[in-house]
């Protein structure tokens, strides 16, 4: 199957073409013209599969080819759970509808909002939104939504973990009754699928991989490794195999601040981006990132979604997950687009349960292989680490680890909030 034949218009293939593309990825072919129809969608898509593509050409197609008003009031609105997602969607939309008349603009916490203002007076038909910026503007007067045709939840899994329900809900409040809504998620918990109940009206279900399941292209490995000598070993692995782009996950900001400093003191190019880090750090860092003058970037999970990074080949869990979807996600940076990649998981002994939990959700024993000199002490306790007791739950209660994924609470002008389930959702505002 080729593009030509999904419906889409000359200006939209003619973009399609000069970004390289030939044939659409499976995620595409199956959303794209139910979204043309008109139709609701609820799609699972494994990340890196080509979604953002298969809900954003058929919009711009239909808006395209609807009545154009001189106000170019929002006709499309898309939610994003992080600014790095959001910035990516809207860079895609820009390079998608170079030959389009369509303006399209990206909003988002942690900088000025002026220039944002500015760039919706002058009026936009696609809006990419984190929500915490975009209920900021609307209680301010700044932006209206009467007009939204289409609405977008992407990484709507994330979006409740982060918890933006009450935002969401919010928003749809003073969204027009009748209007198509898509909604793209990694994961289909009892939440998302309550969500979607109450969104979508007699939705298509797409499914591009099964839930949860890893890429076929990512090579994934074990390293068992005592827990203090894990710094140690990873600057062994990259400096030893001559890495040169390197991803590495912590689990907690002041753990992803700790390895980068060690890895600076060993040589290594290295920077952090976690949601302490001011958004003009955090774009510094994976711009470097991708343009090579990093090795190593090392994140906590609001990294997890949302780095597009082309032929990565290198992702390491310096520590596992709590929660083990979170697993599927990380590793998803890499072995995206059909390139192959290389995922490492690093397990001292209290990670245990972690580890369980992550091989029943992906349905596989992960391969184990032992480096000499490293291997942890076999007595050594087995017991879960105390940040994260035995099977964190998304929705639990009080007793949080104190992580990157820590209660926190906040009250706006809508009431309180309830407590979040990631201390990264207010910097994402």
């Amino acid at each position: 199957m080729s593009f030509n034949s999904l419906g889409l218009s000359d200006a939209l293939l003619k973009a399609i073409s000069k970004k390289g593309y030939s044939t659409p990825s499976p995620i595409q072919q199956k959303a794209i013209p139910p979204i043309l129809e008109g139709k609701d969608v609820l799609a699972s898509a494994q990340t890196g599969t080509g979604k953002t593509a298969g809900f954003t050409l058929p919009i711009l197609q239909l808006l395209s080819q609807g009545q154009h008003l001189r106000q170019r009031p929002i006709r499309a609105l898309i939610l994003t759970p992080t600014r790095e997602l959001a910035a990516q969607v809207y860079a895609n939309i820009k390079e998608y509808s170079e030959f389009l008349d369509l303006r399209s603009a990206v909003i988002f916490g942690g900088v000025n909002q002026n220039p944002q203002v500015n760039q919706l007076r002058q009026g936009v038909d696609v809006l990419v939104a984190t929500p915490g910026r975009l209920i900021d503007l609307q209680n301010q007067g700044l932006i209206s939504l009467s007009k939204v045709e289409v609405l977008v939840l992407d990484e709507a899994d994330r979006m409740l973990d982060m918890g933006f329900l009450r935002d969401i809900e919010r928003i749809i409040k003073v969204l027009p009754s009748k209007r198509q809504n898509l909604m793209f998620s990694a994961t289909f918990s009892k939440d998302i699928k309550k969500l979607a109940m109450g969104i979508l009206h007699n939705p298509v279900h797409v499914e591009a991989t099964p839930e949860n399941t890893t890429v076929d292209a990512i090579i994934q490995k074990v390293y068992p490794v005592a827990k203090e000598k894990k710094t140690e070993l990873i600057i062994k692995l990259i400096s030893e195999g001559n890495w040169k782009q390197i991803l590495v996950f912590t689990r907690t900001k002041q753990g992803a601040n700790k390895l980068t400093e060690s890895m600076i003191s060993a040589g290594i190019r290295a920077a952090a981006i976690h949601g302490n880090k001011g958004q003009g750090a955090r774009t510094k860092a994976l711009a470097g990132f991708k343009d090579g003058s990093l090795t190593a970037l090392v994140a906590t999970d609001i990294a997890a979604r949302g780095l597009d990074i082309p032929l990565l080949p290198h992702v390491v869990n310096f520590e596992l997950p709590n929660i083990p979807e979170d697993y599927v996600h990380r590793i998803g940076r890499t072995g995206r687009a059909g390139a192959s990649g290389e995922a490492i998981s690093l397990f001292s002994p209290d990670e245990t349960t972690f580890l369980r939990d992550i091989e029943k959700l992906v349905g596989m024993k992960l391969p184990v292989e032992n480096i000499k000199g490293f291997e942890p002490d076999p007595n050594a306790s087995t017991e879960p680490i105390k940040q994260g007791q035995g099977r964190q739950q998304r929705n639990s209660t009080p007793k949080k680890p104190k992580t990157d994924n820590a209660n926190r609470s906040s009250t706006n002008s809508f009431g309180p909030r309830r407590p979040n389930q990631n201390n990264d959702r207010r910097s994402n505002r």
